[in-house]
C-alpha cells in the first residue's frame, strides 16, 4: 500500500469513527437522559408526578434517539415538529437552543404535555387524564375532541378513555389505530421501567 493510499484509508477510518461517535451520542444508553426527564417533569408537573411517564413517551417516540427524524419532519427524542417547538419556545424563554438539542427537545415535549394536561383538566377529565394527554400529543387535541363528540352521540361518557377507544373507528380522518397503539406502547414501556427509571432486563 502506498503512503497516499494509507493516508486515504486512515481518513476513511477516522470518518467512520466520527460518524459512529455521533450516532452513539444520539442514541446513547437507556438512562442517558434520565436527569433531564426528572428535571423537566418536576419543573412542569411538580415533584410528585411520575417522571418515568415522559421517559416512556420518549421511548415510544424515538427510542430516546436525539437524531431521530420522522418522514413528516418531527425531530429529536420527543419527535416535535419544528413549528410546534418554536411555538412552545416562544412561551418558555428558558428554552434557548434549537430543536436538535436533546435537553431542550425533552423540555419542550414535557412543556407541551403540561399544556395538554391542563386543557383536559378544564374539560373535567380526571381518571383517564394521562391517556387523553398522550393521545392529544400524538393526534392533536382537536381530533380527540371529535372522538368525545362521537362518544356523546352514542350516549357514552366522553371522559372515559375506554369509551374513546370504542368509538375511535367511527371518527373521520383519525388514524386511530396509531393513536391507541401509541398510548398502549407508552404504558408498555412504563411497565418495563423500575422505580429508578431503569429498564428491567428479563432473565431466562
Amino acid at each position: 500500500m502506498t503512503s497516499r493510499s494509507a493516508g486515504i484509508a486512515l481518513l476513511a477510518c477516522a470518518g467512520l469513527l466520527v460518524a459512529g461517535t455521533a450516532a452513539a451520542q444520539g442514541r446513547g444508553r437507556s438512562d442517558h437522559y434520565d436527569e433531564t426527564f426528572r428535571k423537566y417533569s418536576k419543573r412542569y408537573f411538580g415533584a410528585t408526578y411520575d417522571w418515568r411517564v415522559f421517559k416512556a413517551q420518549g421511548l415510544a417516540e424515538s427510542n430516546l434517539d436525539s437524531l431521530a427524524r420522522s418522514r413528516f419532519g418531527a425531530r429529536g427524542v420527543m419527535q416535535l415538529m419544528p413549528t410546534t417547538f418554536r411555538e412552545i419556545a416562544s412561551r418558555n424563554p428558558e428554552i434557548r437552543r434549537a430543536i436538535n438539542d436533546p435537553e431542550w427537545n425533552i423540555a419542550a415535549g414535557i412543556s407541551y404535555d403540561r399544556r395538554l394536561w391542563d386543557q383536559w383538566a378544564a374539560d373535567s377529565v380526571t381518571v383517564h387524564r394521562r391517556e387523553f394527554m398522550l393521545a392529544s400529543y400524538n393526534a392533536g387535541r382537536g381530533t380527540i375532541l371529535g372522538a368525545q363528540s362521537a362518544a356523546r352521540a352514542r350516549q357514552l361518557d366522553e371522559r372515559s378513555w375506554p369509551n374513546i377507544e370504542t368509538v375511535a373507528p367511527t371518527v373521520p380522518r383519525w388514524r386511530w389505530r396509531e393513536t391507541i397503539g401509541y398510548v398502549r406502547k407508552i404504558d408498555g414501556h412504563l411497565a418495563k421501567l423500575d422505580e429508578h427509571g431503569r429498564l428491567i432486563v428479563s432473565r431466562p
